[in-house]
This record gives C-alpha cells, sequence and structure tokens, in this order.
C-alpha cells in the first residue's frame, strides 16, 4: 500500500508539473500572438531616423529560410531575410552604411557567399561596410570569407586569427554496431553514395575518401579566389598567407588580411562617425518595419523548401528544446499549384535547402515543378547551402538551377535497407518476437530478423528502379543523355562549381541572381522593380498558435516513446544507427553531407 500511495503521489506531482508548464508555455505564445500585430508598429518607431547604421551579428547560426515554426525562439533572421533587407538598404537614403559582428566559429560555405555577394551590394550602392571580429577562432576560412569585402575589417587586439583552410569529419558505425551485435542492411546505388557508409563501414572507402577531399578542395579554391579579390591580393598570395596562419593581431593586420585593431565599442563609433552620426539599428529590427526590397512591380512567387524531403505536411519547430525543419511534399506541391494558377504571378523562385530525402516525396514535387511549366510559368531554382539528393531531385526539372559555388548538390543516388537490433536487445534480456502474415515481404522490415534472400533481392530491386527513374528524370529535366548523367551520378556529392562544369547547373549565384534570372525567363526588364509574393502564407496570430501546439503533441508522443527504450545504454547506439532507415521501406534519396569546417 505504501508503496502504491509513493506511486501515485509522483504520478501526481509529474501531472501537476505537465500542466503547469503547459499553461506557463501556452500564457506565453498567446502573449506572443496578441502582441504579434504591435511589433512591426514598434520596429517602424525604431528606424525612424533620417540616418541609419544597420548592424548585424552574424556569430549566431542561421536558417537559410525563414522558420515555419510560429514562434521561434531567438531573433536570429535567416539568410533570405538578411538578404531581402539588406537589398532594400541598398535603396535606402536613410541608410549609410552596415555594421557587422562577424562569425567566430564557423558558417556553411554557401551562407558565407550570399552574406558576401550582400556585401558587394552595398558597397556597389555607396554604402559603407565595417566589420569586426573578436576572433576567427575556427580554423574554417569560411567566417572570414563571409566578411572579407567590408570597407573595414577589424579584429580585437587580444584575439587570434586561424582561418587556415577547410576540414570534415565524418562518424562511423560499423564498430559500434558491430560491438553490440547490431547489423547493418542498408544498401546503395551507386559507389558515391556516402551516406550508407556511416553504418556499413568502420572508415572511409577509397571513393568516399576521393569524394571528400575533392569537394573540400573545390570549396577552398573557390573561397580563396574570392578572398583574393575582395583584398587585393593575387590568388598565390591568398593561399600563401592564410596556409601560414595562425597568426596573431598584430601579425595578420601586416598581411592585408585585417585592416585595423581595436575593441568592438571603437569599430562601432567608427562606423557611426563616418555616418556623420545617426542611429545603430538592429538588422532585425530594420527587416520588420521596412520589410524586402522586392515589393512593387510585377509579382514574382517565392517557394520556401527547407529541410528533407518527407511525404505529407511541412513540419517547422524551433522552440527551446531544440527543434528541426521538414519539406513536405503535399504543402510544396500544393504552394506551387497555387503559385501557378494565380494570375498575377509571371514566374516562380523555389528556394531549395536540403540534403534530400523520400524519393516519393520528391517526384510529387517534381511533379508540380512540370504542372507549373505547362501552366506558363517558368520556374528557377534557387539552391541554399544544400540541395543534395532529393533535393536536387526537387530542383532537376525546373527551366533554369542557380547555385553559389560551394553549395553542395548531386548525389544523385538511392539507399535503403534497416538496421538489425535482435542482437542487441538479447544482450539487455529483451525479446521481440515478430509475426507478419501474408506473402514472404510482409516481415521484411522488422529490425529483429535479417532479410531473406527473395527479401535482399526485392529490395535491391526496388533501390534499382528507383535509381533508374531518378537518373531518367535529370535527363529528362537537363536535356542531358542519359549515359552522361550515369557517369556525373554514381551518388557524388558535387559543389556548385562543379556541377555547373558538368551541366547540372545553370548559373553561379545566391538568391538575387535567381530572382535576376526569372525576371529574364517571364521577360521582365532587367532594370524593373518586381514584387515577391511568398507561398504558401506565412501564419500570424492564433493560425501560428494552433499549427504550434499541433507539431508540439506530436514531438511530445514521439520523445515518451524513445525514452522508454532509451535508458537502455547497450541500445543507443543501435538506435542511433537504426535512424538511417526512418521510413523502413522508402527508398531514401538523402545525402549525409559533411560538416564543413
Amino acid at each position: 500500500m505504501k508503496q502504491f500511495l509513493f506511486s501515485a503521489l509522483g504520478a501526481f506531482v509529474g501531472v501537476f508539473l505537465f500542466v503547469l508548464l503547459s499553461l506557463f508555455m501556452l500564457g506565453a505564445l498567446i502573449a506572443a500572438a496578441v502582441n504579434a500585430a504591435g511589433d512591426n508598429s514598434a520596429a517602424e518607431h525604431s528606424v525612424a531616423g533620417d540616418s541609419l547604421v544597420l548592424e548585424l551579428d552574424l556569430r549566431e547560426p542561421m536558417l537559410d529560410q525563414p522558420s515555419g515554426a510560429p514562434f521561434a525562439f531567438g531573433e536570429t533572421p535567416s539568410l533570405t531575410t538578411t538578404i531581402e533587407a539588406l537589398a532594400r538598404a541598398e535603396t535606402d537614403e536613410k541608410v549609410k552604411g552596415v555594421f557587422i559582428r562577424a562569425n567566430e566559429f564557423g558558417m556553411p560555405p554557401a551562407q558565407a557567399e550570399e552574406i558576401r555577394n550582400a556585401i558587394l551590394g552595398l558597397r556597389g550602392a555607396g554604402k559603407f561596410v565595417i566589420t569586426h571580429s573578436q576572433g576567427f577562432n575556427s580554423t574554417s576560412v569560411l567566417p572570414y570569407l563571409a566578411v572579407s569585402a567590408s570597407d573595414e575589417l577589424w579584429l580585437q587586439d587580444t584575439a587570434g586569427f586561424s582561418a587556415t583552410g577547410l576540414a570534415s569529419e565524418t562518424p562511423f558505425f560499423g564498430g559500434a554496431l558491430e560491438k553490440y551485435n547490431a547489423q547493418s542492411q542498408i544498401f546503395k546505388i551507386a559507389e558515391y553514395k556516402t551516406a550508407a557508409n556511416s553504418y556499413n563501414e568502420s572508415g572511409y572507402t577509397d571513393a568516399h575518401r576521393e569524394s571528400l577531399t575533392a569537394m573540400l578542395q573545390s570549396i577552398y579554391d573557390s573561397s580563396l579566389t574570392q578572398i583574393a579579390q575582395d583584398r587585393d591580393l593575387t590568388p598565390q598570395q591568398a593561399r600563401a598567407i592564410l596556409d601560414a596562419a595562425p597568426y596573431s593581431t598584430e601579425a595578420v593586420v601586416s598581411t592585408k588580411l585585417v585592416d585595423r585593431m581595436g575593441q568592438v565599442s571603437e569599430a562601432r563609433n567608427a562606423a557611426l562617425e563616418r555616418a556623420g552620426g545617426g542611429d545603430l539599428v538592429a538588422l532585425t529590427d530594420y527587416a520588420e518595419a521596412r520589410g524586402s526590397a522586392w515589393k512593387k512591380g510585377p509579382v514574382i512567387a517565392m517557394i520556401s523548401g527547407q529541410g528533407a524531403v518527407v511525404t505529407g505536411e511541412t513540419l517547422d519547430y524551433t522552440g527551446p528544446f531544440g527543434g528541426g525543419d521538414y519539406m513536405g511534399s503535399d504543402t510544396i506541391a500544393l504552394a506551387i499549384d497555387e503559385a501557378a494558377k494565380d494570375e498575377s504571378v509571371k514566374a516562380i523562385v523555389y528556394r531549395v535547402d536540403s540534403p534530400g530525402g523520400s524519393i516519393v516525396a520528391s517526384d510529387q514535387i517534381w511533379d508540380a515543378v512540370e504542372r507549373a511549366q505547362e501552366a506558363g510559368k517558368p520556374v528557377v531554382i534557387s539552391m541554399g547551402t544544400l540541395a543534395a539528393s532529393g533535393g536536387y531531385y526537387v530542383s532537376a526539372g525546373a527551366d533554369h538551377i542557380v547555385a553559389n559555388p560551394t553549395t553542395l548538390t548531386g548525389s544523385i543516388g538511392i539507399f535503403g535497407g534497416k538496421i538489425v537490433v535482435d542482437g542487441t536487445l538479447e544482450m539487455v534480456g529483451l525479446n521481440v518476437e515478430p509475426l507478419a502474415v501474408g506473402g514472404d515481404f510482409s516481415g521484411a522490415y522488422t529490425a529483429q530478423r535479417v532479410f531473406t534472400e527473395s527479401q535482399e533481392a526485392a529490395v535491391r530491386a526496388y533501390l534499382q528502379d528507383g535509381y533508374d527513374e531518378f537518373t531518367t528524370r535529370v535527363a529528362e529535366g537537363r536535356e542531358i543523355p542519359l549515359p552522361q548523367v550515369l557517369e556525373i551520378a554514381k551518388g557524388r556529392v558535387w559543389t556548385g562549381q562543379q556541377a555547373m562544369e558538368r551541366g547540372l547547373v545553370d548559373e553561379l549565384g545566391g538568391l538575387r541572381t535567381a530572382i535576376d534570372a526569372a525576371k529574364r525567363l517571364a521577360d521582365i526588364e532587367p532594370d524593373a522593380s518586381v514584387t515577391i509574393k511568398h507561398f504558401p502564407r506565412p501564419l500570424k496570430g492564433f493560425e501560428a498558435l494552433q499549427a504550434f501546439f499541433g507539431v508540439s503533441s506530436e514531438a511530445a508522443q514521439a520523445m515518451i516513446t524513445l525514452n522508454n527504450v532509451s535508458q537502455l545504454p547497450e541500445v543507443q547506439a543501435a538506435l542511433q544507427a537504426r535512424q538511417a532507415s526512418e521510413r523502413r521501406g522508402e527508398i531514401q534519396a538523402r545525402s549525409e553531407l559533411p560538416d564543413v569546417r
């Protein structure tokens, strides 16, 4: 009885705390919904001066596109929002210049290029850009590339300069699976489809090492070329200087990579002095108050696609306990259809930032792109940091593809299968015994038994069919002979520069380049202003509140289910590996892309 009372009391306390936390979250979110309309007026007031210096902080991680999460925690703007705001500043007579806090520890290569291009645009419009860094502490050259085009680049006296190249690390679970009696049955089509290697191998294969090294070298070479242009150096000089890092602050100033030493307060005051006085305004406030540069003239639709490609609706959740983004094929296809039916829309720009995902979902989006073209709406792809595997599948049928030189794309390949954890569970005395009725394949994807010979043959045939469909789509969309596509494909990841050399991309550039391409295809004058209309329409107020709790409920249920088994340390490695087959039985056109540092 005593044990029962303690258990009941514990359950009561748990429920009470859950309800209390839920009420707290509900109150905070309702307040945010009610006050959402007032945020813009407050931002308008904050940018009311006649002489403005915008402050852009690059020190926090930045999503490629605005999160669909109704109430994202934190004020860091997305990359596309930042680019739109800086483009607006180019023609705003009140904006005299921009003050930037440089990223210190690392950022994706294509993001660095987009920021650099925005700085060049500002300078071309007669605006100054002053950047301050408290140290380029990562060995990655990318945070430096992002701001190398600044008029003045400051480095704090006590900081250092370690930007000297690029590096990447790849986890391999083969040994861990073997240690815990788990078995990978993940099969791949194409030798360079390295996503499966993380589960099947204990180290790099020759093909994996070759492709990753070539990719890193391509990104580094592109970065060196741009840095050399910005700092008035030859590419050879830039390479020699960067290869010799790290430097002290005093030493790096003499190399021309940095202009001045000083504290952030000194650099900020220098920016205000250069503006002749005035007000310092956060770019987030400016973006809310002034909005996009593209809000008059002919209409171009903007479709936002971010995260792994999945069937169903797009899920975006960003909160205090983590988050994630998924590009839902129903949501994207509907958005493209709505844009195609909108008589005011002259062209469509589809922004893709995705490592890939479900081939079924990717094909659904492909079909929507084709319908838009049949309706007379040209479709332009703007690739973000990633547009690989399924991310390339959804892009291949467009009229025009734009990528940054360092965008990671291609990875035209397929993998699928399962992780068998029966031996792992036996180690802790847990028996999960499968039963199935019907044909031999009905129990194929159980994690408790290896495939039979006939099941494995069926899975491999299914994967081959998917690969054949993928490569055929690429050949059709890019108008490249199929034998040539098969030579380019092989599951290999290419940078944007490499992809253009092989016919997978049409033009190098960022979001603004893609908008210019859409104008050309829609016969809009190059110098004409355009209106960007976003599809799907962003949720506001209580619509967003409802969406937030819909996603949170699913996430909470998943966390409860996972927690029941994750307390067993012996199965954690196998459980992590098992995520490779997120949707068992579904072909994955997805890349496990390296974290370039």
